[in-house]
């Protein structure tokens, strides 16, 4: 694992802190959301453990709080949730070796850390990313709701505080740059008006479901372009020469 880390950039490591941070104020809020609202405190600690994502736990708290019972919670989480399976395909690539091995990086699949890994190329430096990312936030995230819940009420109103928006701040700072392909900027597009016009008309997580349609405007590079660019580069490849052979002539 070190020989990996060693790999990885050091504005890398200043991003990953950057957003334990976020996150921690996030999983802050949720505990003290949880406790103060008169859940046990048991359950905000069980659910981080056990579910691991923000968005989701954030949504079962809702329901339950506002008086929903507990298989309409299941089924909120369950649905914005969905929305990690396409995440799991992209980096399925960093998950290799024994099956238990595989069961724990698959339970620190989150946002963040496919966000982090799509930036990466390399298979050693996408596979370090993860699992730098993966257990930094997991371990930050834990501590901070369980911070949060022993303080229960004492914060009073989170949503004051705005600490509700730094999640999807940061997670946003870190779509930017993969915003340069024109392609890539037409799916987000499509897919962030499909989500906005859905979000009044449908329950929460459905609308992030909806937006994978943008998926479908986003095209295929031109045969021309990626064939213009594999015949340049072996022009560029025949056309070289070797220093021996420049300092013979």
């Amino acid at each position: 694992m070190r020989s990996l880390l060693r790999t990885l950039e050091r504005a890398t490591f200043r991003d990953i802190a950057l957003v334990c941070l976020a996150d921690a104020l996030v999983g802050v809020s949720f505990g003290a959301i949880s406790v103060s609202g008169g859940l046990p405190l048991w359950v905000p600690i069980a659910l981080s453990v056990l579910v691991f994502a923000g968005g989701s736990q954030f949504a079962a708290v809702g329901v339950v709080l506002s008086g929903g019972g507990a298989l309409a919670a299941v089924a909120t989480g369950l649905v914005l949730n969905a929305r990690l399976l396409p995440f799991g395909f992209t980096v399925a690539d960093v998950l290799d070796g024994p099956w238990w091995r595989r069961l724990v990086g698959a339970q620190l699949i989150t946002d963040e850390t496919a966000a982090f890994v799509l930036q990466q190329s390399e298979p050693r430096r996408r596979r370090a990313v993860y699992w730098l990312c993966g257990i930094a936030l997991f371990v930050v995230w834990n501590i901070s709701v369980l911070l949060g819940a022993l303080a229960g009420g004492l914060i009073g109103d989170t949503d004051a505080l705005g600490l509700d928006a730094a999640f999807p701040a940061v997670l946003l700072a870190l779509l930017l740059p993969t915003l340069s392909d024109r392609r890539t900027r037409t799916a987000a597009m499509v897919g962030a008006v499909v989500a906005v016009a859905a979000t009044p008309f449908v329950p929460a997580g459905l609308p992030v479901l909806f937006a994978l349609v943008g998926l479908l405007f986003a095209g295929r590079p031109a045969a021309g372009e990626t064939g213009g660019r594999k015949a340049a580069d072996g022009r560029n490849t025949a056309g070289a020469e070797s220093p021996e052979r420049e300092a013979v002539r």
